[in-house]
């Protein structure tokens, strides 16, 4: 029954996997093609979950819509040249741990699993098929689609997808923008430590958990206090 039914919604980069060195070259081919020094890294990776042009307008105030326009096709393009010549084992490998945790909470009928990550459709697809995930989630939102993070549009689709209650449902991120989308969309927030926010980033989460074999037994609790 739809009742019983609860969704658990990851991001992607900086939570199931670490593509931080495709993103940190394909930034500073961007920013080199614009003829732009290229911001430290931590600045960098604190825009990681942002829909490219998002990103790009944080982190060149003032850009105009054509030169903002150019640098995220020069991103695009860099990083797809990335991925192509490493593949995604190499170039965005899964943290330790992600895909038997991944397996084992798909393997329970009642929980569906879907993402919501500032990719590309066509970035999404590449890593999800390249590390043979597809069929773990059942929905999946990017950045094409809808308003970048935190605005909670892709989230409100996962759950009109699955038929889920907000209440019956959690947000699993690693940056603050994971924790504001989820607020906004009634769902509730569980920041990972090990990506590219830091702890006190995660204002916003309701939980924050250090290791992702922890989250199986973080949901039991969850669920039964939420039935």
């Amino acid at each position: 029954m739809a009742g019983d039914l609860r969704l658990v919604v990851f991001d992607v980069d900086g939570t199931l996997v670490d593509s931080q060195g495709d993103i940190l070259a394909a930034m500073q081919a961007a920013f080199d093609g614009a003829g732009r020094p290229v911001p430290p890294r931590e600045e960098v990776l604190g825009i990681v979950g942002l829909s490219l042009p998002e990103a790009m307008s944080q982190l060149v105030p003032g850009i105009t819509t054509d030169a903002r326009r150019a640098m995220v096709a020069a991103y695009k393009a860099a990083y797809m040249k990335l991925r192509a010549q490493g593949g995604v084992e190499l170039s965005s490998p899964l943290y330790p741990h992600v895909r038997g945790v991944l397996e084992d909470l798909h393997a329970v009928p009642e929980t569906i699993l879907g993402v919501a990550t500032g990719k590309s459709r066509r970035g999404l697809d590449k890593l999800l098929d390249g590390h043979g995930l597809r069929r773990l989630f059942d929905t999946q939102h990017c950045a094409d689609d809808h308003p970048s993070k935190p605005h909670p549009a892709m989230l409100r689709a996962a759950l009109a997808d699955t038929g889920v209650a907000p209440h019956r449902a959690v947000m699993v991120g690693d940056t603050s923008y994971d924790m504001e989308m989820a607020q906004a969309a009634g769902m509730l927030a569980i920041g990972v430590t090990w990506g590219y926010h830091t702890a006190d980033r995660l204002g916003a989460a309701h939980i924050v958990i250090d290791d992702i074999r922890l989250l199986p037994g973080l949901l039991d609790q969850i669920w039964e206090q939420s039935a």
